[in-house]
């Protein structure tokens, strides 16, 4: 008995895997090869593809990088030098606007799936942490009075406060959650609910309801649908619409499809 335990503990430790280089070959090669060194330094003189690349142009990325660079930043050891923050940023920002793999990302970039991967998560709770509050702050009266002033300005209708609709972003099912991700379309997704000025910028934001669900019906259950029931949104009082006074006040509004039902909450 004491033979048969000896023997599986031996092969337990064989089959574990063990570190074969601290840094791979193809990763030591990462200044003289990787894409942030070449690609990303030669995108910055070309605007255009460098919004392309990674949606937002290199001023923006710029600005982003002066919140988060601090959050985002690990000391060089005798090891191994640390990842520059803004080669983590270029990494999130292409993962972010076009999901592309760790994996793929990795190679493209020469670093290592984990270390992608580790780069991605700390960057995002950095740019969640650093800038949600301004660029998604309270809303006010004054807000949604910008907001409708510029809806009549440019797009000729008036008392509104934002275009809403939702997205079905399409997933690898997760294991064991049946038809939950199954939506309408036939494949499987996670909902995202979004409110938009009329700049097309984002003034909410809500992503990961079950795809089965309805656009309707992820927006009532959202903490924008509860908070304008209760209403707990500043929402402006009724005025009268631009150059019909005598009609009376009318309410402010936000647009959206058929899923949104027509009703004063």
């Amino acid at each position: 008995m004491e033979k048969a335990v000896a023997f599986y503990m031996l092969l337990g430790r064989l089959k574990r895997r063990t570190r074969r280089v601290w840094v791979h070959p193809l990763n030591q090669r990462r200044r003289q090869l990787g894409a942030y060194y070449h690609l990303v330094s030669e995108l910055r003189l070309d605007g255009d593809r460098h919004l392309k690349y990674f949606r937002i142009s290199a001023e923006q990325m710029d600005q982003v990088l002066t919140l988060v660079g601090a959050d985002i930043t690990r000391q060089t050891t005798t090891y191994r030098l640390s990842i520059e923050p803004k080669q983590r940023l270029a990494v999130t920002l292409r993962f972010l606007g076009t999901g592309e793999s760790f994996s793929s990302l990795a190679f493209q970039y020469r670093l290592g799936i984990s270390t992608v991967a580790e780069s991605v998560h700390m960057t995002r709770s950095a740019i969640e942490r650093q800038m949600m509050a301004s660029q998604f702050p309270k809303p006010t009266e004054e807000m949604w009075k910008s907001i409708a002033c510029k809806f009549w300005d440019k797009w000729n209708f008036p008392n509104c406060i934002g275009a809403i609709d939702g997205k079905h972003v399409t997933i690898v099912s997760p294991a064991h959650s049946g038809s939950l991700y199954f939506n309408y379309k036939g494949t499987f997704s996670i909902v995202l609910l979004a409110l938009a000025d009329a700049e097309y910028r984002f003034t909410f934001l809500q992503v990961g309801d079950f795809g089965r669900s309805s656009d309707g019906g992820v927006y009532s259950g959202s903490v924008l649908g509860r908070a304008m029931v209760a209403q707990k949104l500043s929402v402006p009082a009724d005025c009268p619409l631009p150059g019909s006074g005598a009609q009376g006040p009318m309410p402010y509004s936000m647009v959206g499809d058929a899923a949104f039902p027509l009703k004063i909450n």
